[in-house]
């Protein structure tokens, strides 16, 4: 059941602790490099975790390939990650910033192309089957 719980809920507690608890502002530089053209990329905190979000959400979509009731599960869990990190972006003003909103869509993404994928690896399991009797 473990495997159940969405990966892109790490995200969401880093980004509340961070607020909430530290009070940490996700608009400071977290990650500053140089690149060989003698220009330098900085990221933001709040842009580093929607980043690992993105690797999260891609480990997501593979996880919904599989078929079996832990699937359902995260999906349901999916679903309310999204209702908790929406109210969240409504209610919150603390939450109310353009990575934040990048969140969202992440756990809105997630629950799309979970369902997506699992219905068509469904219908291709059920496919397969048609045509072996």
């Amino acid at each position: 059941m473990l495997f159940a719980i969405p990966l892109l809920l790490i995200v969401v507690i880093i980004w509340n602790v961070l607020v909430f608890v530290t009070g940490t502002s996700l608009t400071g530089v977290a990650l500053s490099f140089g690149l060989p053209s003698g220009g330098t990329v900085a990221l933001t905190t709040g842009e580093a975790l929607v980043g690992f979000g993105l690797v999260l959400l891609y480990l997501e979509i593979l996880k919904s390939t599989r078929t079996s009731t832990v699937s359902i599960v995260d999906h349901i869990l999916s679903m309310a990650l999204f209702v908790i990190v929406l109210l969240e972006l409504i209610l919150v003003p603390a939450m109310a910033s353009g990575p934040f909103v990048l969140i969202v869509l992440l756990t809105l993404l997630d629950i799309i192309a979970g369902f997506t994928v699992t219905i068509s690896t469904a219908r291709r399991d059920i496919g397969l089957g048609d045509k072996v009797g």
